[in-house]
């Protein structure tokens, strides 16, 4: 017997379920690869990449046998590379260890590069149809909403209480579409801002609603300021060509390329940072040109400003003192390695 709250999702999900294209191919494969994709990203930002993913890596075989550079090609442009990374390695693992087969114990999906109790539990859910119940951002907030939760949907509290109500009323047998329908509700009428509230097929039952307070709800705390950067990069040119760098695997932008540089320090101007970053991560003096503009962007914790320069080697060759590789690129060969989006813009500048 399901749960009213549950009946009534699932009689919605019916007639509104989004068209979605790993929804149309509902193997375990494309189930994975979306919702890693889907993790901080929204579903209109995933679509496109899903699609072409698919398209150069149709298969976990096709996708084990791929390099590093190639899966992060494919990915540029989503963030968050380290998904990419844990990707490739999960499926190496799943390549050797499995049969190729993505496993189907959310435990052992947990131990898997990349894959955490929210994603084990989603591909338990919808790609194996085991019960298992969910908790991403929509899910936190339908839940919250419906049940007043009064504490911080993040805190270790919170996230138990919900998670126990998100179990208590997940259908056995049902639980993939039981979920889906708690994103997609969230998604398209539960909102963050400016629910949809008349048209929720489970308003009779909200208690936020009733008690007018689905504004309130989800309780998020308050998140801490977010630091600023001032950054610096050398466009360093050499018989036509340009030196660019690998970034280390692991942390920021891991195996990414990009034009050296880096954080401007306290007392420093844009020129004097800019030597002494070259210097130190490749043991070369260098002179400064003219500006090749100053660019924006926002990460998880932090926000660059990055200002790009054209430059010349005065004496020395280049060392990897700090990056995996340096490599002598033509402009016309930057496509071809994957970079983080503020590097991409200045390699498009570079080429245009």
């Amino acid at each position: 017997m399901h749960s009213p709250i549950a009946n009534s999702l699932l009689e919605w999900y019916k007639l509104n379920a989004r068209h979605l294209p790993w929804r149309q191919q509902p193997e375990p494969y494309h189930i994975w690869i979306s919702e890693i994709m889907l993790q901080q990203t929204r579903v209109e930002t995933v679509v496109p990449y899903y699609k072409r993913w698919m398209c150069r890596f149709p298969t976990l075989t096709a996708l084990a046998s791929a390099s590093l550079q190639e899966v992060l090609v494919v990915w540029e442009g989503l963030g968050y590379y380290q998904r990419a990374r844990n990707i490739h390695k999960t499926a190496q693992i799943i390549s050797t260890k499995y049969g190729g087969k993505l496993p189907d114990d959310p435990k052992t999906l947990l131990s898997l590069p990349g894959i955490g109790r929210y994603s084990a539990a989603a591909i338990a859910s919808i790609a194996f149809g085991l019960d298992e119940p969910v908790l991403d951002g929509n899910v936190r907030r339908v839940i919250a909403r419906l049940f007043d939760v009064r504490l911080p949907v993040r805190s270790n509290e919170g996230e138990k209480l919900l998670r126990q109500i998100a179990a208590t009323h997940l259908p056995p047998s049902k639980a993939g579409e039981y979920n889906q329908a708690l994103m997609d509700l969230g998604a398209t009428i539960c909102t963050p801002r400016r629910p949809l509230c008349l048209e929720c097929p489970l308003n009779e039952m909200c208690q936020a609603y009733n008690l007018g307070l689905q504004e309130e709800r989800p309780i998020i705390e308050q998140k801490q300021a977010i630091p600023h950067h001032t950054v610096t990069a050398a466009i360093i040119q050499r018989n036509g060509c340009i030196l660019i760098a690998q970034r280390p695997p692991d942390g920021l932008l891991g195996s990414l390329w990009e034009f050296p540089g880096g954080k401007v320090q306290a007392g420093e101007d844009l020129a004097t940072c800019l030597k002494r970053e070259i210097c130190e991560e490749l043991g070369v003096k260098i002179s400064i040109g003219e500006s090749l503009g100053s660019y924006r962007h926002a990460y998880t914790h932090f926000r660059v400003t990055l200002h790009a320069f054209q430059c010349q080697l005065l004496d020395g060759d280049p060392q990897t003192r700090v990056h995996n590789a340096i490599i002598w690129a033509k402009p016309s060969e930057l496509a071809s390695y994957p970079m983080g989006k503020i590097d991409r813009k200045i390699a498009s500048k570079i080429c245009s």
